[in-house]
């Protein structure tokens, strides 16, 4: 058999989908200046799909930073990996004031967060210790645990008393193989919005051996008194072993850091393949990034007017009869029951007749006859488009429930 027959022949779950859902559903294209308004195949949408939380993607500060950090540094510099050549005040600076804003000692950037993420659990466990972990990771979380040599096991999510049970196993084994425990979950669940709990799972430390490594990347900047994520929320961030966090969301840029004590960073500095052989952060996503954080800690109204925007958009759903499951957090999922089939028709719906775009969330993302619109919310949309939204999705309810959407193929948008 030739390797590339399954580029034919198994298509995979979704890509057999790809003649008719490629530039539409899949891959689409949304263009213009990145905002609440942008054109999708040639007409402007109510784009409510951006991880654009802050409204910092397009921030005139942002901007100039950018731009004023490119035309002095270009894109190249510095050249080579960070352990080589890559090294600068400016990197180093971002890091500690990262750390310091997170509550940590020390920090590490990365250049993406999911090859980050995969190399910080590579790194930290040998073929001696016990991984638990929850079983709606994130994919970067369960590819790192795929590497991982040794036992891990995995308790359903937010399961408290069975992430008990496997502490209780992983403590039998690390007592005869002499290694350690390592727990992670995340802040804030991206798909489904609620929050890991970490002050629960920070309490067993009392009774059992083990690091906590959380993955914040949608609760940085967005949770807590002051922003600095789903640990300070709950109160727990000396408990959080290790914090990592991504640029993509609150942040609007590209790249991500993990925060530590000073002894486990440089271990990480050292021993994480995916930085080590890979080219440092270009020097304007590193100015870009500082600029960034000061806009995150000095302008608390921007992230007052997300939570305006997202308690007013979930509350109002609510109320119109949609499930939006236990979202404690801006992520939106709106629930629906039906196939992948239907879920283009209402995706189709909105954006053709409504001029709403949102993403949409089917099998194998989610388990089979589960539907998810994910609306994401930000701080630089109104009470207006809320309104507006609101009354599309109360017509969209109406059309579900008189079951309009029942098709037996894929809308197919490339005839």
């Amino acid at each position: 058999m030739d390797i590339f027959d399954k580029a034919t022949d198994k298509l995979g779950p979704l890509g057999q989908y790809a003649s008719r859902i490629h530039g539409y559903f899949a891959f689409p294209k949304l263009e213009g200046e990145i905002s609440t308004r942008m054109k999708f195949r040639g007409s402007e949408k109510l784009v409510w799909s951006l991880n654009n939380y802050l409204g910092l993607a397009n921030h005139p500060e942002v901007r100039k930073a950018d731009a004023d950090a490119s035309a002095i540094y270009g894109l190249a510099y510095p050249m080579g990996a960070r352990m080589m050549s890559g090294q600068t005040d400016q990197h180093e600076q971002l890091e500690q004031e990262l750390a310091d804003f997170v509550g940590k000692e020390a920090g590490y950037l990365l250049n993406y967060g999911y090859q980050g993420m995969v190399s910080i659990i590579d790194s930290l466990v040998d073929r001696k210790d016990v991984i638990v972990y929850d079983s709606e990771s994130h994919a970067c979380i369960v590819d790192g645990v795929r590497l991982h040599l040794g036992k891990r096991f995995v308790y359903p999510h937010n399961d408290i008393e069975n992430l008990k049970k496997q502490l209780e196993r992983a403590t039998k084994i690390t007592a005869q193989t002499g290694g350690g425990i390592m727990v992670i979950t995340e802040g804030v669940f991206g798909m489904s919005g609620d929050l890991g709990k970490l002050d629960e799972i920070a309490a067993l430390k009392k009774k059992f051996n083990f690091r906590l490594v959380v993955d914040d990347a949608h609760g940085f900047g967005v949770m807590g008194k002051t922003g600095a994520g789903a640990a300070e929320h709950f109160g727990v961030s000396d408990e959080v072993d290790v914090y990592f966090g991504t640029f993509a969301k609150a942040m609007a840029s590209i790249g991500a850091f993990v925060a530590s004590t000073p002894e486990v960073i440089r271990y990480l500095a050292y021993n994480m393949r995916s930085q080590i052989f890979a080219k440092s952060l270009p020097m304007p996503l590193v100015i870009g990034a500082l600029k960034r954080l000061e806009l995150l800690r000095s302008k608390p109204e921007l992230r007052e007017k997300l939570w305006t925007i997202a308690n007013a958009l979930q509350n109002g759903l609510k109320k119109r009869g949609f499930n939006l499951g236990n979202t404690q957090s801006p992520v939106t999922p709106v629930y629906l029951s039906g196939q992948t089939e239907e879920a283009t028709a209402i995706a189709y719906d909105l954006r053709e007749n409504y001029n709403i775009f949102c993403s949409i969330v089917g099998y194998p993302v989610v388990p089979k006859g589960v539907i998810i619109i994910r609306i994401i919310p930000t701080a630089l949309h109104t009470l207006e488009d809320v309104e507006y939204t609101l009354e599309a999705f109360t017509k969209i309810k109406e059309n579900l429930d008189a079951g309009k959407y029942m098709v037996d193929k894929i809308v197919d948008v490339n005839k």
